[in-house]
């Protein structure tokens, strides 16, 4: 009796009405996020997407377009960029491997190896976002001036014979895509040290001790274990790589040959004008990028990270 009393008196509507002031606590001190969210990005699409259907007035100026539902401009663009695409996805996979293999082992080293000494972790994981320190442009700008043909890493390889006399590096796809994992090494570093500073190496010591190898115990406890870290490491650096327009430029490490697709987006709004086609090339960016990462997301079995 004293317990449906107690659920059905005044305490409860107390409880009700606390519950109903917390709401809207909550609701005001994310209305300042909801806010920005609205401004800055839906306002945006929005308006991306009403100018990838826009028309070009007759007998307008060059980048005067008016409101329509133009969709061949779709159509149009991967048309004529259908190649560009592919090419930016098969360069920003490559680039996301190459720091995937020199990533895992250096966060392993500073998350677990180096787990014992503290400030020797605190050194490298400063080493480690010490680019960031420095400009994009001016870092990606110093590699362009290294593997100029007439640099040292070129002037080298082709004395070592390993280059023939009329090769070069730079404006090529293996520049591009060295220059893509270089910058974006630390993207994928530092989440999996993460994962693997939290590593319980109780259950590493476990599979050793039930005879299992080293590199059974790394593929079946170790990789599982640190997945989340893997995860996020290959979104972190595969989506920024595969809009990329800097290291593809032919004014850093590219050529026309090598253009990417936000080397075509660039082109199209800043010189071309061409706004409704660079919208719709964003857009499809967009797309196609939600879906690989949706679909890789889920095969990799950690949904709950999206």
């Amino acid at each position: 009796m004293a317990i449906g009393a107690f659920s059905h008196g005044p305490s409860g509507v107390t409880t009700d009405a606390t519950v109903q002031r917390s709401s809207r606590i909550a609701w005001l001190l994310l209305l300042p996020g909801i806010a920005y969210l609205i401004l800055f990005f839906l306002v945006p699409l929005a308006s991306l997407v009403m100018t990838s259907f826009q028309e070009t007035i007759p007998g307008g100026f060059i980048g005067e377009y008016q409101n329509a539902f133009r969709w061949e401009n779709y159509v149009e663009v991967l048309g004529l960029y259908g190649e560009h695409t592919m090419r930016s996805f098969l360069y920003a996979a490559t680039a996301t491997i190459i720091a995937l293999i020199i990533g895992y082992p250096l966060a392993y080293f500073i998350g677990v190896k180096l787990r014992r000494f503290p400030l020797l972790q605190s050194l490298a994981l400063v080493l480690v976002i010490a680019p960031f320190f420095i400009s994009f442009l001016l870092r990606t700008l110093a590699w362009k001036q290294i593997l100029a043909d007439e640099g040292f890493v070129v002037a080298t390889m082709k004395t070592l014979q390993l280059l023939p006399d009329d090769a070069h590096i730079t404006g090529t796809a293996i520049s591009v895509v060295f220059g893509l994992a270089y910058n974006f090494i630390p993207f994928m570093t530092l989440p999996l040290y993460t994962t693997l500073e939290r590593l319980d190496l109780r259950l590493v010591e476990a599979g050793s001790d039930l005879y299992a190898n080293p590199f059974t115990t790394f593929v079946k406890v170790t990789v599982p274990l640190t997945m989340p870290g893997i995860i996020s490491g290959t979104l972190l650096t595969f989506i920024p790589a595969a809009g990329d327009y800097v290291n593809a430029s032919a004014n850093f490490l590219g050529s026309t040959s090598t253009a990417m697709i936000g080397n075509v987006i660039e082109s199209n709004f800043l010189v071309l004008q061409n706004f409704p086609h660079a919208a719709s090339m964003s857009l499809i960016l967009m797309s196609a990028i939600l879906v690989l990462v949706a679909t890789y997301v889920k095969k990799s079995g950690t949904e709950d990270l999206l």
